[in-house]
Parts: structure tokens; C-alpha cells; sequence
């Protein structure tokens, strides 16, 4: 097999396992009706969350974590640079899902799935930061934006040039899609964890 078709079938791969829609299927299953109904329309585990179930929230989160992860692995057999294309696409089948008229989650879960798939050390790292962000701001959104920030900076460190560059266009796609939690940090209106509305 090429090359190229192998960097074709990864990208093809990683984009349907990517496009999954965990949170609406979940939250069907459970006669939650449809989660794009409520909250912020979003098919994610924040929004899943404002369902009130935190069990169908936590699995969501898991699976759009492991899509990546998965993703990652499976196309990694064929070549290091096929683990990278999928996971790439797994992140923009879920941010961008064809089935959803291209209208998906933010991306966190996945970030870090994929981060999992293809730098554990990483992905660690991404978790360490993410806490400790969280712990210090309560805000959920800045800790995802700091924790993705620096991710390409530990792949550097980390001896992993080419995986950097893919985190940091994933890591610009995210803070683009926080855009509106972005205006509302600077406002001071953003949520803080724990928060009742």
C-alpha cells in the first residue's frame, strides 16, 4: 500500500470513528430526548451534563475521548504518521461531524484522546495543568485553553516536532470553537465550576 492511500484510509478512518455522536446517542438511549434541545445546543459532555444525568455525562466524555485514542492506535500499526493523520481527523470528525450537518462538540475530550493515542507523557502533562488550572480559576473552559495552549510546548519538549505542529492547528481549532467562553471570561460572566445556574 502507498503512502499515500495509507495516509488517505488513516484520514478517512479518524474521521468516522471522529464523527461518532456519543452525547446525542447516549442521551436517546436514556430517554433524554435530543441534547441539542437544551444548554448551548452542543453535542458534548459539558452539555450532556445539563441533562442532570452525570453517569451518561462521564460516559460520554470517555467515548469521545477513546474515539481518538483509538484512532490513534488502530492507524498507528500501519505507520507513526498514519496514528497522526487519524487522530487529526478523529478530531475534526467530532468537531465537524458530516451525519450532524458539520455541527459538533468543542473538541476537549478529543484533544485529549488523541494527545493519549500519540504522547501519553502528554497527555499527562495536559491532565496536570488542566487540574491545576481548574483548582485555581474554577473555570472548566480556561483550564481546557491553557491545558491545549501548551501542549505543542511539551510535544517540543517532549522530542516530538511533527505531533506539535498537528496539536497546535487542533489546539487553534479548539480556542476558536471557545470563542463565546473566551468573550465571556474577559467579561467575567463565564461559569465557574459548580456553579448553579
Amino acid at each position: 500500500m502507498s503512502v499515500a492511500l495509507t495516509l488517505a484510509l488513516a484520514a478517512l478512518g479518524g474521521y468516522l470513528l471522529g464523527s461518532i455522536p456519543f452525547g446525542l446517542l447516549l442521551t436517546r438511549a436514556a430517554g433524554l430526548g435530543d441534547v441539542r434541545a437544551i444548554g448551548s445546543g452542543n453535542i458534548g459532555a459539558t452539555n450532556v451534563l445539563r441533562t442532570g444525568r452525570k453517569d451518561i455525562a462521564a460516559a460520554t466524555l470517555l467515548l469521545d475521548a477513546l474515539k481518538a485514542t483509538a484512532a490513534a492506535l488502530i492507524f498507528g500499526l500501519l505507520s507513526p504518521e498514519a496514528g497522526l493523520v487519524a487522530a487529526f481527523f478523529a478530531f475534526l470528525g467530532h468537531i465537524f461531524p458530516v451525519w450532524l450537518g458539520f455541527k459538533g462538540g468543542k473538541g476537549v475530550a478529543t484533544f485529549l484522546g488523541a494527545l493519549l493515542g500519540l504522547a501519553w507523557p502528554a497527555a499527562l502533562a495536559f491532565i496536570a495543568l488542566w487540574l491545576a488550572t481548574a483548582k485555581l480559576s474554577r473555570y472548566s473552559s480556561l483550564s481546557a485553553l491553557v491545558a491545549s495552549a501548551a501542549t505543542p510546548l511539551v510535544l517540543l519538549a517532549l522530542g516530538q516536532p511533527l505531533q506539535a505542529a498537528a496539536l497546535a492547528v487542533m489546539a487553534a481549532i479548539l480556542w476558536a470553537k471557545h470563542k463565546e467562553n473566551i468573550i465571556r471570561l474577559r467579561a467575567g460572566t463565564e461559569g465557574r465550576i459548580g456553579q448553579k445556574s
